[in-house]
């Protein structure tokens, strides 16, 4: 049997080379136009990294609720000529006039309308940054390249579906708020029928001076002038100064170990890698991780619960607070937390913090790139909830996020997703608000994964059942399409689908005493790829709750090998 273990390597960037180059290039992302946008420059001769620039760019135009310019997130990267791997950090900053206090009341209260909607919940994005870092330090060709096909789209427009319009119609009130965004967005004040067109001029505009001048066409000049200029007017605090001073970071991933497999994942100012990999870690202290199927959906929601709680208690970003990491990782940590554990019940999530119950949302996009040369990528991007703070900046067609609702705007106060925070994760200039997303890389019998997913705080526990089902021997169509559930500390619930509920896995918790509460309808849009290196195959998937699509190519002819 594997021995199991589960640590952080703080040094270890680069991972060992399987033996092969694939046999074939893969892209799973949230919409069709973006896979074959990617697509496009791979044919033109570019890479992942390249690929990875204009998949995320069409998304920006199609999917503006998911992310966009206006917004930032993750790149986790994997360069194959020397098995070099990071983590492009372009998470939005807290702009300079930020202040711990700065959503509440004179009572102290939390206004939860200022830290969502309009231009002060907007943090500085990073999006334009990341993209002409990819373009300068890991592409094959001109940035202008591989934004040609987002420019396009912006001008040529885009129809409507049902998945824009079940989104539009949680943030219809806010948009008519904002006449840029409406204008674009909405028709005629409501949701846009089916088929509607959606053009972006003025977002086409933007794309074309980052392509021409790269991080200075986006963040000095004529798109920082109307970003700040339309942002103040509406109450934001943005100022050019913000904008000049962003730079992507580049960051060490989390690289643990289970049950053989090597796994690469978000490092703070994400929560992800460190919560998914001390929730394995604490499932290797039983039986190995050999576990019982009968026990593994109650030992997966404890371990969860203890992770989360990690989680709202020390994780914030690493350049303005300490974190405990290397002791969070640890087998002993692993060893104390999982003998907290009961058998035969939950552990109520009152002995380990105060329960806190707010509502869960869905936000964000996600996609996976594998190249013909074997490299590799994993993105999550986000504006934070649908359609971001609902305001766009006149005159650029740049919807802005509202990701400063991912910082603890009160210490012990939940966010928009159930989230608990504490000082650690506190508003601060300059400052990158804590996250769930979980781009990763599962490596093991030769055998390479790529995955992650939107759907905020579930984030995590998502990923973490996709590696459960690729290390079980499954396919990716099992990973991105079993019925899910989730605890994240608190509330203390599970939080399952409906198609979860009544389920043999459901019967295995409440038989043990675990309270189960249905979302109402299903969660989160998994792209993941499977690279076996044994086998020669090359294999994807996107999640069927969206309306993604999953392109296997075969060679740089075009030849399709498999499509979902």
């Amino acid at each position: 049997m594997l021995r199991l273990t589960c640590l952080l390597l703080i040094t270890l960037m680069t991972a060992p080379a399987l033996a092969h180059k694939p046999p074939a290039a893969a892209i799973a992302s949230a919409h069709p136009l973006a896979t074959e946008a990617g697509f496009q420059i791979l044919d033109a001769g570019g890479n992942a990294f390249d690929a990875a620039i204009a998949v995320a760019a069409v998304l920006a135009v199609v999917e503006p609720a998911g992310s966009g310019m206006g917004g930032g997130g993750f790149f986790l990267l994997h360069r194959a000529e020397d098995g070099y791997q990071t983590m492009l950090d372009a998470r939005e900053t807290a702009p300079a006039r930020a202040s711990e206090a700065m959503y509440q009341d004179k009572h102290g209260d939390v206004v939860r309308d200022l830290a969502i909607n309009g231009p002060l919940a907007a943090g500085i994005p990073g999006q334009a940054a990341a993209f002409a870092h990819l373009a300068k330090n890991y592409g094959a060709l001109p940035l202008a390249d591989s934004l040609a096909p987002a420019i396009r789209i912006a001008q040529d427009g885009f129809p409507v579906g049902e998945r824009y319009r079940r989104l539009a119609g949680f943030r219809v009130e806010v948009m008519n708020r904002y006449p840029a965004a409406s204008a674009i967005f909405l028709h005629q004040g409501d949701v846009p029928p089916a088929g509607h067109i959606i053009r972006q001029p003025d977002l086409a505009a933007v794309l074309e001076r980052l392509a021409k001048e790269g991080h200075k066409g986006f963040y000095e000049g004529e798109t920082a002038e109307r970003l700040v200029r339309a942002a103040r007017a509406e109450g934001g605090i943005w100022t050019l100064e913000d904008l000049a001073s962003y730079q992507v970071k580049e960051r060490e991933p989390i690289i643990s170990e289970f049950r053989g497999a090597r796994i690469i994942s978000a490092p703070p100012p994400s929560s992800g890698g460190i919560v998914v990999a001390e929730t394995l870690n604490i499932l290797a202290e039983f039986n190995d991780g050999d576990i019982d199927p009968a026990l593994l959906p109650h030992l997966t929601v404890e371990a969860m619960k203890r992770s989360y709680h990690d989680r709202a208690e020390h994780l914030g970003d690493p350049d303005f607070v300490s974190m405990p990491i290397t002791r969070l990782l640890s087998k002993r940590h692993a060893r104390d937390k999982a003998a907290s554990i009961q058998l035969d019940r939950p552990t109520p999530s009152s002995e380990l913090g105060e329960p806190i119950e707010q509502p869960t949302g869905t936000h964000t996009t996600h996609f996976s790139i594998l190249d013909d040369e074997g490299n590799r990528v994993a993105a999550t991007l986000s504006i934070n909830l649908p359609f971001g703070s609902g305001f766009v900046a006149a005159g650029t067609g740049i919807l802005l996020n509202n990701e400063m609702d991912d910082f603890s705007a009160k210490p012990g106060a939940a966010n928009a997703y159930g989230l608990v925070g504490s000082l650690a994760n506190a508003i601060a200039p300059g400052k990158r608000p804590l996250s769930s997303m979980t781009p990763t890389f599962v490596e093991w019998d030769n055998n390479v994964a790529i995955l992650g997913t939107p759907g905020g705080s579930r984030i995590i526990s998502m990923v973490l059942l996709g590696i459960q089902e690729a290390l079980a021997g499954k396919p990716p169509q099992d990973w991105v399409s079993r019925p899910r559930y989730h605890h994240q500390y608190l509330p203390d619930i599970v939080e399952a689908e409906p198609a979860f509920i009544g389920s043999p896995e459901a019967g295995l918790l409440t038989a043990r005493g675990h309270e189960l509460k249905s979302t109402g309808r299903a969660y989160g849009d998994m792209h993941a790829i499977l690279w076996e290196g044994e086998k020669g195959e090359v294999s994807a998937a996107s999640d069927p709750r969206g309306e993604g699509s999953a392109r296997v190519l075969r060679g740089r002819s075009g030849a399709v090998n498999g499509e979902r």
